[in-house]
């Protein structure tokens, strides 16, 4: 592509969205080195940009893949696109606003960061949305751990 001419901010964006897109939480620093070439190549220019975005093309190429980040963002796009996914829960609501208590917004909510562990177990989607799950890390590269810390989290509140 560098050979042929091609723009270097089109060469960096396509491995940025392939970090994101391919690589995914199967190796997050992916995404890092992708941007981090990007903003490289803007910097230096060519024809040093190549060596650079030559990293991160070979960080990306061969890293562990994982597409589950990608999946869960078009299928909650998808829903919402395709049904009515229903009310955000009032504990959820914002509360910064004259007259938000007339309408209980906020009741209920329990602020993750104040609760040892910093996670709680609570209602984020609408009552339509119960039981849905749009993240499912893969069993490839750092998802395993993400995916052990999300059952594990799970689990214990129960």
């Amino acid at each position: 592509m560098i050979a042929g001419g091609e723009d270097i901010n089109f060469i960096a964006r396509r491995v940025v969205i392939c970090a994101a897109e391919d690589v995914g939480n199967a190796d997050p620093m992916a995404l890092v080195v992708a941007n981090a070439a990007a903003q490289a190549a803007q910097f230096v220019g060519l024809p040093e940009a190549r060596i650079p975005l030559a990293q991160a093309v070979t960080y990306v190429a061969s890293a562990p893949k994982s597409n589950a980040a990608y999946l869960a963002i078009d299928a909650a796009l998808a829903d919402i696109e395709s049904k009515d996914c229903g009310e955000v829960p009032l504990h959820l609501r914002d509360t910064h606003y004259k007259g938000s208590k007339f309408f209980h917004n906020g009741e209920g909510y329990i602020y993750p960061h104040d609760v040892e562990g910093h996670f709680v177990k609570q209602q984020y989607l609408p009552d339509k949305m119960t039981g849905t799950q749009y993240y499912r890390p893969t069993d490839i590269g750092a998802e395993v751990k993400f995916k052990e810390r999300l059952l594990s989290l799970w689990k214990r509140s129960d």
